[in-house]
């Protein structure tokens, strides 16, 4: 399915608003919105386990469904709240001890970060950073070194950052966290509905991901892909119910087989079932359109951006996708943020609370945010940039 036309019709929100903050959250499908209304809906007529019971073939789809996109099998697929949680449910699985050492990047995600330093607190764990390339990319001779160095337990990698439109390689992290044995875990919040993702040519152990950003699910709704390498090995998550165990002795469990042991009992099989109708539609579409359009559309608001003078764009890296960042030193935030709003333009706005060690590195303390998807047109791509060459106008 390659159709602008279609694509907007089956999305309400672009009728009202140009949505250039799908990082945040993307603008839902129709099919999505109505699987989520008509769960509900059924729970309120028949009650909610009876309304799972009787769309129990909706919920073997999900996990079908999910790991078909991303060239898994369904039993390395758990359905989860959201990105977070997927990514905390993971560490857990981890036997850390005092004085273990976590890698990581400079770019990795806050909340990923404040894991780390809640373990560092707790557990004694260390924190070390692979230091990146000039162009922005983690040095994957750094890691190579540091892995000799510091003999980590985990490497943390997340694919795309939330402040920049940066990719890192995480296929050629994967072969070398593979050589060595060394447990991975790739953050793929940003990436997951924006890039061709197959977890196999990554070679990681475990991927993080929500639906709501460029899935186009519904918010609250999450997934965690785990390696048949660390379910082999009978690595769970610390906390656990009765859907990833059985207590079959008084003093003992036994874990389910598969990655459903990294579940909840208790989920949203609305909101299941609206992330099903995500994947199918993003299925639909196909991944390399997705990606060609979204990168397409990014490139075009770089360019035009760039070359406004009073703003900077802030993306590094080599390699490049839907998230476009930038900064100006004669313009202040609430300036641009009151005129993309009145313009009627979504987008987003972060502040060093987000990130750190990249707006130190880069010299500055906010960044616009905005993030284009396939269904967004060449036209509306255009609205910002004209925003805020008007607003420099007026300086």
């Amino acid at each position: 399915m390659n159709d602008i036309t279609l694509w907007r019709e089956d999305t309400p929100g672009t009728k009202f608003y140009t949505h250039l903050n799908n990082a945040g959250a993307s603008l839902m499908p129709t099919p999505v919105i109505d699987a989520v209304k008509n769960q509900i809906d059924l729970e309120a007529s028949m009650g909610g386990y009876e309304a799972a019971a009787y769309r129990a073939p909706y919920t073997k789809a999900f996990y079908t469904e999910t790991a078909k996109l991303f060239g898994a099998q369904s039993k390395n697929i758990a359905f989860t709240a959201n990105a977070t949680d997927a990514y905390n449910r993971a560490l857990s699985a981890i036997d850390f001890k005092p004085g273990d050492v976590i890698l990581t990047s400079s770019n990795d995600y806050v909340s990923n970060f404040v894991a780390f330093l809640s373990m560092h607190k707790r557990l004694g764990i260390q924190i070390k950073i692979v230091a990146n390339l000039p162009s922005g990319e983690i040095d994957l001779d750094a890691l190579k070194s540091d892995i000799e160095k510091y003999k980590p337990v985990l490497f943390s990698l997340t694919h795309i950052p939330t402040n920049s439109g940066l990719i890192q390689p995480v296929e050629e992290a994967g072969k070398i966290c593979k050589e060595y044995d060394l447990i991975y875990l790739v953050d793929g919040c940003q990436s997951a509905g924006q890039l061709q993702v197959d977890f196999k040519k990554i070679h990681c152990d475990f991927y993080s991901a929500t639906f709501r950003k460029f899935l186009r699910g519904p918010r609250g709704a999450g997934f965690l892909y785990v390696s048949d390498h660390i379910l082999d090995k009978g690595r769970h998550p610390l906390y656990m119910d009765m859907r990833g165990a059985d207590w079959m002795e008084e003093g003992s469990f036994t874990l389910h087989d598969d990655a459903i042991r990294f579940e909840d009992w208790e989920r949203s099989y609305a909101l299941m079932f609206g992330a099903l109708r995500a994947i199918q539609y993003a299925s639909k579409v196909t991944m390399p359109v997705i990606e060609q359009r979204c990168r397409m559309l990014a490139d075009n608001l770089r360019s035009g951006l760039n070359q406004l003078d009073g703003i900077e764009v802030m993306d590094r890296g080599s390699n490049l996708g839907a998230i476009v960042t930038a900064h100006s030193k004669v313009l202040s935030p609430a300036q641009l943020k009151e005129a993309l709003k009145e313009a009627k333009i979504n987008c987003s706005f972060g502040n060093k609370l987000n990130a750190l060690i990249d707006f130190k590195e880069k010299g500055i303390d906010w960044i616009v945010r905005f993030a284009p998807h396939y269904y967004n047109t060449e036209e509306e791509i255009q609205k910002p940039i004209e925003v805020i060459e008007a607003l420099l106008l007026t300086l």
